[in-house]
């Protein structure tokens, strides 16, 4: 635990920051194994390009938890140590994919993702001006998850604009 690291935070536990963090962390390992999944199952239209962003996220994702255990740490406490734990400390859960469509699965990452922002977003208002590393680390993580939606989402609408083009056509 860095002592004079931890001096600096001011106007919040550090416990709470932990706690913060592991709610989080539970997030995140469950989002990369949503990502990771769904790459493996999803069928249909453009598959091969969804599925390529889908392990991207993945990827990411995994970087994020990395991330925040390495703040855990810093601040003394532990990084969730069972994956059992992951589910009930999660504050975005976890569906298991049940339709397998490209826009299903599109559907579902997007959602995940727009918890994501939500939480981050709660994180950076709680932090900033007390704890400025972890701040700068959810920031960080924020703008990733911003991001995610964004390329999830234009994914999404161009599959459906394609596929209502190809209906359109077949009139």
């Amino acid at each position: 635990m860095a002592r004079v690291g931890n001096s600096i935070i001011k106007g919040i536990e550090i416990d709470e920051v932990v706690n913060l963090l592991n709610r989080a962390y539970a997030d995140e390992w469950l989002a990369y194994y949503q990502y990771y999944i769904e790459a493996k199952v999803i069928k249909g239209i453009m598959k091969d390009s969804i599925i390529t962003e889908l392990n991207q996220h993945a990827t990411d994702e995994l970087r994020h938890a990395d991330m925040i255990a390495g703040r855990i740490l810093q601040l003394g406490g532990t990084p969730l140590l069972n994956p059992k734990d992951w589910f009930t400390q999660t504050n975005c859960g976890y569906e298991e994919p049940k339709n397998f469509d490209v826009l299903a699965i599109l559907e579902d990452s997007i959602k995940g993702e727009q918890c994501a922002i939500e939480t981050y977003s709660k994180l950076t208002d709680i932090t900033k001006d007390k704890d400025i590393v972890t701040y700068d680390i959810v920031s960080q993580i924020l703008a990733d998850e911003v991001e995610h939606e964004e390329d999830l989402q234009g994914l999404y609408e161009d599959i459906s604009e394609f596929k209502e083009q190809i209906k359109e056509s077949l009139k």
